[in-house]
């Protein structure tokens, strides 16, 4: 399993992304904001804070989650690399809307007072990257350690489950309402795939985080097998 050259070469949204919640997460954590930051009940329905929903996307709530959380939004630029930079920040955009929806929807229909407040972070685009992680990115290394089968993909798994479990139900939640939004994203519900933005929009991200803009044409090399990177592109 190959993810590409290190760094973000060919990602820039990914590289903004990535930026904007290390630097989020450390400025809302020196204030010690960081618990009141996740999405509850009386934010949505009651107060209406819908700021929180702005928030609660770019900053985790502690040092261990931010560090898988960085670490899989790294590994998932493979997908920005493949099917272009306009594509792939539609399919943040649609993941955090649509996640967004179902944790409101979640909220209200469950009214759990053990889960309180939402693990903030971007729990809706890690999760939801998973699912074409998992159609579409082949086994290359399969071992055994103590008897029990492994692959390369192993370790993203458990580093997603690190994060799923974090903060038990409080991540749990947004975690199960991400991997919702990838299935929703996969099936095309409602014809989302045919979204697009304009280049400008693509361009922006790409001089944002310094010049990467070979990202736009969706034609990198060095990254996963060039019939994946196909099959993954015509999926998207």
């Amino acid at each position: 399993m190959n993810n590409g050259p290190s760094g973000f070469h060919n990602a820039p949204v990914t590289r903004t992304f990535v930026i904007a919640c290390t630097i989020l997460t450390i400025f809302i954590g020196m204030q010690g904001r960081s618990s009141s930051l996740g999405l509850a009940n009386q934010d949505i329905f009651k107060k209406l804070r819908l700021w929180r929903l702005i928030s609660s996307i770019f900053a985790f709530s502690s040092t261990p989650e931010l560090m898988f959380g960085i670490y899989l939004l790294y590994y998932f630029r493979v997908f920005e690399r493949q099917i272009g930079s306009n594509k792939y920040s539609v399919f943040i955009l649609l993941s955090v809307i649509l996640t967004a929806l179902f944790e409101a929807i979640a909220l209200l229909l469950l009214k759990d007072p053990s889960v309180g407040i939402l693990a903030p972070g971007p729990y809706g685009l890690i999760f939801a990257s998973f699912i074409p992680f998992y159609f579409d990115i082949p086994v290359t290394t399969r071992f055994r350690i103590f008897g029990i089968h492994f692959s390369d993909k192993s370790f993203i798994y458990l580093a997603g489950l690190q994060l799923l479990l974090s903060s038990w139900k409080r991540s749990l939640l947004p975690g199960i309402c991400g991997v919702l939004a990838g299935i929703s994203y996969r099936l095309n519900v409602f014809g989302i795939r045919r979204i697009k933005f304009p280049e400008f929009v693509a361009s922006f991200f790409s001089r944002l985080s310094w010049p990467s803009s070979s990202a736009l044409t969706g034609n990198p090399t060095g990254n996963v097998p060039s019939h994946t990177g196909r099959q993954i592109e015509n999926i998207y």
